[in-house]
């Protein structure tokens, strides 16, 4: 039996035309606001494809209703409208070392932001030996303690693992040469680095030998809220919905200043986004990245590795690298944000395919 004219529902629809107008005044206004903004309103469609099918799409998240994770005055947007959003109303200044220096201090200025090479026993100093007491976070790669500078300034130093899943100086070649002359508000700093050599006894063959073994080392800004992962799983807090859209937009601004490089994280995941006191998300963990040609769009490996949950159906199976594998962990990022569903694959489950189904399952459509 068909519906009369008028006959609907009134509420939910006035609701959704607000939604629309408050995302319209904002954007507008974002707009005015911005002088030199690059032009980016395709970027999302440019990229759906891969990324936005696979995962906001399908599961129908521009349909999502308010949940009991966020206010109860909150009203989510589309998701769509969000990513337009995003895409319109960002600026994405390249600073970068090869950038407009016209005196030779403007040189001294951006030389000295450069990180620095730290020396071995310094780091040591600075962490009271590494000890288990400054450890504020262990993965696959190493392992990160507090180091405090002779200034009182708190610093995140990271000890690359000698068993990590990829070689210890690959790591740490991909951290410091990918990001080393890069600055963005969305992006962790990086402060300085250590690659220095002692001499060690270790097993060869056989037999014991006195070797150089080279340290690891890699210093970057401490941001003490931790990780998105903390934040919204391990320790979860009440975050309102502007603070997660918030942290939604400025991922996706770092994602966009590192692909017009081009850099490919390769990693993103919660546990790869801090945060600082004004909660503003920095993109972090560059081990796996992939620094890529100006004319470069793609490159094939036969050597996938990556997080399970997070990584592109088309690198998992095919070993294909492009932008498009770190959208797809973007849109799995944006899942989890709003949300506040867990992704948690399983040991034999490598995709991301099970914890799709169950946001679906669990949201009005």
């Amino acid at each position: 039996m068909g519906k009369k004219p008028g006959m609907g529902h009134p509420k939910k629809k006035t609701m959704r035309e607000e939604t629309r107008k408050d995302l319209r005044r904002v954007k507008l206004k974002d707009l005015s606001q911005v002088n030199h903004a690059r032009s980016t309103s395709r970027w999302v469609d440019l990229y759906a494809p891969s990324a936005i099918k696979e995962t906001i799409h399908t599961i129908h998240l521009r349909s999502l209703s308010p949940i009991s994770l966020f206010p109860s005055q909150a009203r989510i947007p589309q998701v769509f409208d969000l990513l337009q959003f995003i895409a319109c109303s960002s600026s994405h200044p390249l600073l970068l070392i090869s950038s407009e220096m016209n005196t030779q201090e403007d040189k001294q200025t951006v030389l000295s932001t450069l990180p620095k090479d730290l020396p071995l026993d310094f780091l040591r100093t600075i962490t009271d030996q590494f000890s288990e007491s400054r450890v504020v976070g262990k993965g696959a790669f190493g392992t990160v303690y507090t180091g405090t500078m002779p200034d009182g300034q708190t610093i995140a130093v990271k000890k690359l693992a000698e068993n990590a899943p990829i070689a210890r100086d690959k790591i740490f070649n991909n951290e410091v040469q990918n990001i080393m002359a890069y600055r963005h508000e969305n992006i962790v700093k990086l402060v300085g680095f250590c690659h220095e050599g002692q001499k060690k006894v270790v097993l060869n063959n056989g037999r014991y030998i006195v070797a150089d073994v080279y340290e690891g080392l890699l210093c970057y800004e401490y941001l003490p809220k931790g990780s998105l992962q903390r934040n919204l799983f391990d320790k979860p807090i009440d975050m309102a919905w502007d603070v997660r859209f918030k942290i939604i937009k400025g991922i996706c601004d770092g994602l966009h200043f590192l692909h017009s490089i081009p850099i490919i994280h390769m990693d993103l995941k919660p546990q790869n986004i801090l945060l600082d006191d004004n909660m503003t998300p920095k993109i972090a963990d560059f081990g796996l990245s992939r620094l890529f040609g100006k004319e470069q769009t793609r490159a094939n490996t036969q050597n996938v590795v990556g997080s399970y949950g997070y990584i592109a159906p088309e690198y998992l199976y095919r070993g294909e690298i492009s932008t498009q594998s770190d959208i797809y962990s973007l849109g799995l990022l944006i899942i989890e944000t709003t949300t506040g569903e867990k992704n948690t694959p399983k040991q034999n489950e490598p995709s991301a395919r099970e914890f799709i189904e169950r946001v679906r399952k669990n949201t009005r459509c």
